[in-house]
This record gives C-alpha cells, structure tokens and sequence, in this order.
C-alpha cells in the first residue's frame, strides 16, 4: 500500500482493516485478548460515534490516561475517525501534573482507566473535580477544569459524573453511521492529530501539535527501514503514552498489518522476553538501557532466535550493546533511529544494509521527506560536513506549540527549520553522528566536553554495565566532569581502575572530578536516564559533604 500523504490516522485503519480484516491486530497477554484488524476497526468506529453522541467538536482535545492495555488504541482512532486530537497523559503522572496538562490543553473529555495498582488515577481526578460525584447528563461541571466536561472509565464502574466503557459503547449505537463517515470526510491529514507534552525537564511541559500527515509518513519511513510485513509481530515495550510507543511501534506496525503485542501494563524486562517467545515476536523496541535491563533478566537465556529487527533510540547507543543485541540477542537487523516529538517522530534512522560500525555510530541519514541541516550555532547557517552544530529538521514538524506563540517561533524559524536542541555532524554521505544535547554538553574552563565521547569509552570496560556523564556547577571553571557508574553483575572494580582505563582514552582535561558507583539511575518510564535529577542528586550529596 502507497502512501503520498493523503490519509489520515482513522483512514489508515480503515484501509488496513479492508486489506488484513481476519489478522490479529493487538494481542494483550496480561488479559489474554486477541483482536484482529476488523474488530479494532469496529471498535473504533463505535467509540468515535460515541464521541459525536457527546458533542464532542472536530478539533477539540481528548485526554486519554491508561497504561499500556489494547483499548489505548482503540480510543486513539476512535479519536482520530471523530476528527478530534488526542492528548497522551504520562502513566507516571499524579494529580498535579494531570491538572496541569488538562488546564493547560483545554481538553474536553477525559478517557482513563481506574489505575494501574488500583483506583489511584479515579482518585487523583476525585480530588481535582469533586464534581465527579454528581450525575452530568449534560456535561460535567468541574470549577477547576472548565474545558472538561466528558469522562469515560475504561472499567464497569465509573463515579455519577463519568461514564462507564460499556455506557461509551450503547451511546455509540445511537449515532447512525452516516454521521460518522460524514465526519471522517471532513477531517484533513494536515489536521492536528495528537497533543503529545515534551517532558519539562527544562521547564513546564509543551504540548506538540502534530499533524496526521507527518505522523504517518514518518511512520511509513520506519516501517519501511524495518523492512516490516503482515507477518511481523512487534512487541510494544515501551509505553504507548509515547510518542515512540503509540506512533514509531504502532502506527508503523497498524501500517505494514503487523501484530502488536502487549506484554504488561508496564514495561517489565521478564514481561518483554515472556512475550518474545510466547508470540513469536520478529521485532523490539527501546532505548539502550532497555535492552541491558533485558539481557540482564533472568528470562533473557529463553530467548530462541526468533527476533529480526526492531529500533533503538533515545539516547546514545554503545558500541558494545549494540554487538550483544545483534550476536547474541539475535536481532541482526535492529536499526538506530533519532527522533523527536516536534519532527513527528523520526528525523532519521539506520538501515538494515548499514554496516553495524555506521548503525552504531551514526543515527542514520534523513527519513524521505525530512531535510536535516548542521547549523552555526551563532547565527544558525548551515556548517560543512564532519563540523559540530545544532542539528536543525523540516518536512515533517509540528504545527507548534498549543497555545505557546513564541515557544514555537523560537522553535522553529521563519524559514520552517525546527531547532531540535541536539548538537551532531553530518558527512559527506548524509550520515548524522549524534554529539550530544546542546543544554547536556558540559563546559569546563575553556574545554567543551560531550558527555557521549566519555560514555563510549567506558562501556567497552569488561565490568560496566551502564554509564552516564554529565556537568555539575563549578564556582570557577564554571563546570565540572561527574560521571556514575552502574557494574555488570558479579564483577568489581574501583575507581582507580575506572580512571586509568579512562585515561588511556580521552584527554586529562575530559576525566571526572567525581565517580560514583550506583544500583541505578533515574529514568523516564521510557527508560531514558534523566541527567538533570543525577545533577541535582550529586550537588546535594556534594553540599552535604561540604558541611
């Protein structure tokens, strides 16, 4: 199946489901479900026809808070066939930052399962709408959120105010079909498809509005790299909240008619291999420290052969892991791919003919349709090849930032470059090497250090596990090294030992004022280790040993 951009998300499962009906779609092993493509297009269908029945308008937001679970998708496209624009709520979430993003986004409906451990999400929007006890026929009424006036539980239970999954459905029956195809008519793959909010780990979180048409096409971009079928099963191992989970695993599977294969509520190393083997999964998805955590589990010996491809991304992807992935683990076809929020997910990925030294070391070249630019980071022109700049994208990006003027005027320039923040290079070839976050790289006295050059040395140490570098204030060289260490199990090392391999390799001025052996790092639920909680943790400890 071609596609130039002319469809949207909801076209794109209706064209799907007409081509691959009787396949399996989504395969949920907590609960043990199994849908094919014909009954998630129905179900879809009637959930966006519940939509209408609730007055939802084309272009208004919908929030929707579950982990990962089959009916995530489903109000995805029911969302998408309404013409209305879907809002991911971070599982992680509790009642501040879930007040935050509704306010903010001005979102009209809420879909949330109770909880993960229990009624614990129910309770956090109790707690910020205590309207949610009353029956709303009309509509809810809460004097904290405004905009907020549906609610839809993904159980057989809901408070007066909210509706029951069940509820959603019968009222779906009551919207004749003609209306829903009429609105499927009207909605245009340059219309916002989903608000996804970057992570705010620089600030209050920004909603990115993205189209339906770059959604896709990067997807199809994906897809095609992975060289994916009907026949591939894909695990959805990172959560769907995501833009890699729902967009760079989903909708590039729900394209190519593959399987998707949910293994727990939450990503869970053992969940992830029991899934591998049990369906039979062809492909696998996560940031490095995924993947360690996998060939660290238990489970990992059970693993039989079975993988092809997959993608890993994120952050910066080690030589050594890499090597095990493919030899050991099998997949000798997992790509590298680079990617953001405002691009509509890919900017660029690896291919499978790339020698594994180029899928390590570089993130690929520019997906179809994405121009990549190395820019001057003083007044933004393009730099020569192998030069270090901000790396800069158009072709895909979002519409902005919802209801951030000049957030996105700083984002994205009058010529339609956006700045991803992310300093590189790029070769004669087009090939992008990835140096580091520009607000990451660390600048000590009058050395610029990247952290990722640091990281790379150390992870070829026998004994390393996981590693991360980043800068802490310095009251005179402005910053300094720092570096945490995770070990592989049953070995051992010192700091002593760690230094010397590290200076054989990189200049004095790069080593590490303080190294620190740790369990573990703070990470996003996708894994991502999050730089700016080490720095806050070591400044701490640091005050405290000062005292």
């Amino acid at each position: 199946m071609a596609y130039d951009g002319a469809l949207t998300l909801g076209g794109v499962l209706k064209e799907v489901a007409g081509r691959w009906g009787e396949r399996e779609a989504l395969v949920d092993l907590p609960s043990g479900l199994r849908l094919t493509y014909a009954g998630f297009d129905r179900a879809s269908d009637k959930l966006a026809r519940a939509f209408l029945g609730l007055g939802l308008k084309p272009g208004q937001r919908v929030a929707l808070w579950a982990p990962n679970m089959p009916l995530w998708l489903v109000v995805m496209y029911g969302a998408a066939k309404a013409g209305l624009v879907i809002s991911s709520v971070d599982t992680s979430f509790g009642r501040e930052e879930l007040a935050y993003q509704l306010a903010q986004s001005r979102c009209a409906a809420l879909v949330l399962a109770p909880g993960i451990q229990g009624d614990e999400y129910l309770a956090a929007l109790a707690g910020l709408c205590p309207e949610l006890d009353q029956p709303a026929p009309r509509g809810l009424d809460c004097a904290a959120l405004p905009a907020l006036r549906r609610v839809i539980v993904l159980g057989a239970e809901a408070p007066p105010g909210a509706l029951t999954w069940d509820q959603a459905m019968e009222l779906g029956r009551t919207v004749p079909v003609e209306a829903l195809e009429e609105r499927m008519a009207s909605v245009k793959p340059g219309d916002v498809a989903t608000l996804l909010y970057t992570s705010g780990t620089t600030g209050r979180p920004k909603g990115v509005m993205s189209p339906h048409q770059g959604l896709i096409l990067t997807s199809v971009a994906g897809g095609d790299n992975q060289r994916l079928s009907e026949q591939d099963r894909l695990v959805v191992s990172v959560p769907l909240c995501h833009m890699f989970g729902c967009i760079c695993i989903a909708l590039a599977g729900i394209i190519k008619g593959a399987a998707l294969v949910i293994p727990s509520r939450l990503p869970e190393p053992g969940a992830i291999l029991h899934a591998v083997v049990k369906e039979s999964c062809t492909a696998l998805y996560g940031p490095p420290t995924s993947f360690i955590a996998m060939m660290d589990d238990a489970a990992y010996q059970q693993l039989d052969g079975g993988l092809r491809t997959g993608v890993m991304a994120g952050a910066q992807c080690p030589m050594e892991v890499m090597r095990k992935v493919v030899e050991e683990m099998g997949v000798a076809d997992i790509l590298i791919g680079y990617g953001q929020t405002e691009a509509s997910s890919w900017i660029a990925t690896s291919r499978p003919v790339d020698p594994l030294e180029l899928r390590v070391s570089t993130v690929g070249r520019p997906v179809p349709g994405a121009e990549v630019k190395i820019a001057d980071l003083a007044d933004g022109a393009p730099l020569p090849p192998g030069e270090v700049g901000e790396i800069c994208t158009r072709g895909h990006v979002m519409v902005g930032y919802f209801d951030l003027p000049a957030e996105t005027a700083q984002a994205i320039d009058q010529e339609g470059w956006l700045r991803t923040g992310d300093l590189g290079t790029m070769d004669e070839d087009g090939y992008i090497r990835i140096s580091g976050r520009l607000k990451e790289v660390i600048r000590k006295g009058g050395v610029t250090v990247f952290p990722a050059d640091i990281e790379e040395v150390l992870f070829a140490h026998p004994a390393v596990n996981t590693v991360a570098v980043f800068g802490v204030p310095h009251p005179t060289l402005g910053e300094e090294v720092a570096c945490w260490v995770k070990l592989e199990r049953h070995t051992q090392a010192t700091e002593q030992e760690i230094m010397a391999f590290l200076s054989e390799q990189v200049p004095e001025s790069h080593l590490p004022a303080w190294l620190r052996f740790v369990d573990e790092f703070p990470s996003t639920p996708l894994g991502k280790i999050q730089k700016f909680r080490m720095r806050e943790i070591m400044l701490a400890l640091l005050a405290n040993e000062g005292e």
